[in-house]
């Protein structure tokens, strides 16, 4: 996790595990599209296995793509903080939503195993960023700005959640969030086209 702040705000970045797996399970369960923002699939990508079996005497790929973007709202809701804990083999948590506790059982070893290498990829990005000095664009973004208004910024908290997607970009969610490719930070034009309108906003 990196943490870059002044005097009353704080921008963090840092990559959320549990959502990787939702994801995972999403491109798996081939459900393009599904959650709000509707994000891009993962990279890299995960071959898509049909859950219509799995789900058909339980309301089907329909009732599947309505559970997991419950749980994806979930996820989103409590962000950063306490995720929704998941309990293989059985998911009891998810016993009110059959068909994506069945995808789940089907699919938590291989999701799991995907969303460790990501991770661990993503800590080495992280590192290197850090010794490299690669965060600093973000606190210039609210200096800059700060110089443009005459002011100090406003006390504010901007969480960037950093996830292995194909498409390089960001999803602002309201009031103080973003998702956005893990890459998007090495495309230094591509990256203030994204966050710097959100740091204008807040600051």
């Amino acid at each position: 996790m990196h943490h870059t702040g002044g005097p009353g705000w704080r921008i963090t970045m840092d990559t959320c595990g549990p959502m990787m797996i939702a994801l995972y399970i999403r491109d798996v369960a081939g459900l393009a599209g599904a959650g709000r923002p509707a994000l891009s699939h993962v990279a890299p990508q995960v071959r898509p296995a049909d859950p219509g079996q799995l789900t058909a005497h339980v309301g089907g790929v329909d009732a599947l793509r309505d559970q997991w973007e419950h749980w994806w709202g979930r996820l989103m809701a409590v962000h950063p903080g306490m995720e929704p804990a998941l309990n293989p083999p059985g998911f009891g948590e998810f016993a009110g939503m059959p068909a994506l506790q069945r995808v789940l059982q089907a699919h938590f070893g291989a999701a799991l195993t995907w969303s460790r290498e990501q991770s661990s990829a993503y800590q080495l990005l992280a590192a290197e960023r850090e010794t490299l000095g690669g965060h600093k664009v973000l606190a210039d973004m609210v200096q800059n700005r700060e110089m443009e208004l005459g002011r100090s910024s406003r006390d504010f908290t901007l969480t960037i959640v950093e996830m292995p997607l194909a498409e390089q970009r960001a999803w602002f969610i309201e009031p103080d969030r973003l998702i956005m490719s893990q890459h998007l930070l090495d495309d230094q034009q591509n990256f203030l086209s994204y966050v710097q309108p959100v740091v204008e906003l807040l600051v």
